[in-house]
């Protein structure tokens, strides 16, 4: 590993090369860089600010022979043409081989063994190199001796790209993923998420090439082996909700799912942590107070050290990276059987999605594809009313293949497995729209979410809903009756009707996307008006 010449091609640092460092070694040389501080319980603080978020506009995916064919062009993988991959590369090999110290660490992506993806990283920070560490699978001696990168990272978060207009990018900031060439550049921003969801992106599109789906979600098990998914886009509690004590924590993002089972891609959690609690989210909590845990832009007390979780004066994406093994119900193996059930979330806050409802398989594969949540006001600049959300498969900007990709295989997934059942939970709002209404109790969803899980629901009677069609359960064991029917939760019922129609109107205008792309009971599978 002395070689430098043997990290990457064009790669021949000047400086010390740092190999596989441990976290405390990571630490200590982040801190003598400056590169941020110690917390006072022992996580280290970085600012990443101006970006404290990905930047999706700044990502680029180039355009080459093996995959240009298969790639889903257009506003989520805009392409780069070979020519501005190749000049960004030089620029960064330069700017690197310059820098007084490197930080490389091998590691994986993929619990499981036949689809793992190798991954090498090169970092000019430390505390960069310890993120790796924390969210990816770290191979054993033995394996890092027969070590051959399938892809490698190039990290230059400080370098501001040359010419950027001419090359095609939209700022000086860019992250461009090279899947014919087993590369990915990132230069410009200091967010650590953006190695994390490159990878992610690579793993959607080599996967499902293979017949495995690659998946956006949480997903852990109970004693008796019965595995869990659940999807959702931010703010619809798919981390909360999979935390449970009483079952195994998988993972928290990201998971394949093949003819074995389930597995996770990942080694750790990225967990937003703003307004954080420890009676709410105990096992999260804790891991701010640990060593090894690398937060990002959370607010300091300057002579104490203390953290200030509520304060969200740098950004609301306050995060805490932190291996799985900090939490203590973590699965060891990162593995698990055929999900036995399957959740939507959705924070409506429309106010009209029932709390609760049972999907068929091509509702299933609608809802999937449709990827629904929505904004309430004052979360964005402009947001003053509830706006709809539709991101596909609940991922859409990690899709590097078309979502009917990746639809097309949760469906022959549920035609293999007909005793997994789908579930839409609506997270969001009740008795009314955001800013009538009240947001749905944690307490209920938790005894909606374990009535399915333990199978409460198998012999349950379902009512059919009049505008989107979901079978909703006629009882769930501590649950108020009238709760599960949100009609009968809204005082004006007039103007229940004419919100639930304005919602359905958007998924049908929505889904007309996928017209041809999937089966007629799919396309039908939508609301009714």
């Amino acid at each position: 590993m002395s070689d430098h010449t043997s990290i990457f091609p064009g790669l021949d640092p000047q400086g010390e090369v740092h190999w596989q460092l441990s976290p405390a070694e990571l630490i200590e040389e982040a801190v003598s860089n400056g590169e941020g501080e110690l917390t006072a319980e022992g996580p280290f603080n970085a600012i990443t600010a101006p970006h404290t978020g990905r930047s999706p506009k700044d990502r680029f995916v180039v355009r080459g022979p093996k995959s240009e064919g298969n790639i889903w062009w257009g506003a989520v993988n805009v392409e780069v043409s070979p020519e501005s991959y190749e000049e960004l590369k030089r620029q960064i090999l330069n700017y690197l081989n310059e820098q007084p110290n490197l930080y490389v660490r091998d590691v994986y992506a993929g619990a499981d063994e036949a689809h793992r993806l190798s991954v090498r990283v090169v970092n000019e920070a430390a505390w960069s190199n310890l993120f790796i560490y924390n969210m990816f699978l770290r191979p054993s001696a033995a394996q890092l001796a027969d070590f051959s990168p399938e892809f490698t990272i190039l990290h230059a978060p400080h370098l501001k790209v040359e010419g950027w207009q001419a090359l095609g990018f939209n700022t000086s900031t860019a992250v461009v993923v090279n899947p014919d060439a087993g590369v990915v550049l990132v230069a410009g921003t200091k967010y650590a998420g953006e190695m994390k969801k490159s990878i992610f992106g690579v793993m959607n599109y080599l996967l499902p090439l293979k017949d495995v789906l690659s998946m956006h979600c949480s997903a852990n098990i109970g004693e008796d082996g019965d595995t869990a998914l659940f999807f959702g886009l931010s703010g619809t509690g798919k981390t909360t909700l999979s935390a449970d004590p009483t079952r195994g924590l998988i993972g928290d993002d990201e998971h394949g799912w093949d003819e074995d089972g389930i597995f996770n891609f990942e080694g750790g959690c990225y967990a937003k942590v703003i307004r954080l609690s420890e009676e709410a989210e105990p096992d999260i909590y804790a891991t701010t107070r640990r060593f090894g845990t690398i937060l990002e832009n959370v607010v300091v007390d300057e002579e104490t050290r203390e953290l200030d979780l509520d304060d969200d004066s740098i950004t609301e994406n306050t995060r805490a990276s932190y291996p799985l093994h900090f939490i203590s119900n973590f699965v060891e193996s990162g593995q698990g059987n055929h999900p036995k059930n399957i959740f939507f979330l959705t924070a409506d806050a429309f106010g009209v999605l029932p709390p609760i409802a049972r999907l068929t398989k091509d509702q299933a594969m609608y809802y999937f594809l449709s990827g629904y949540t929505a904004k309430v006001a004052g979360t964005e600049r402009g947001v003053t009313e509830p706006q709809a959300t539709f991101s596909a498969c609940f991922g859409s900007p990690f899709l590097l293949l078309p979502p009917s990709r990746y639809a097309k295989l949760l469906g022959q997934k549920l035609e293999a497995h007909p005793d997994t059942k789908v579930w839409l939970i609506n997270t969001g709002w009740s008795g009314g729209p955001y800013g009538v209404g009240k947001r749905m109790p944690i307490k209920y969803t938790r005894a909606m979410l374990h009535a399915a899980l333990d199978g409460d629901l198998d012999d349950v009677e379902t009512e059919t809903d009049g505008y989107f069609g979901l079978h909703i359960p006629t009882e769930v064991p501590g649950v108020p009756s009238e709760v599960l029917h949100p009609r009968e939760t809204w005082a004006d019922k007039a103007a229940y009707d004419a919100q639930a129609h304005k919602l359905a109107s958007m998924f049908n205008n929505n889904f007309q996307k996928y017209e041809g792309k999937v089966t007629d009971g799919v396309a039908s599978a939508g609301p009714k008006l």
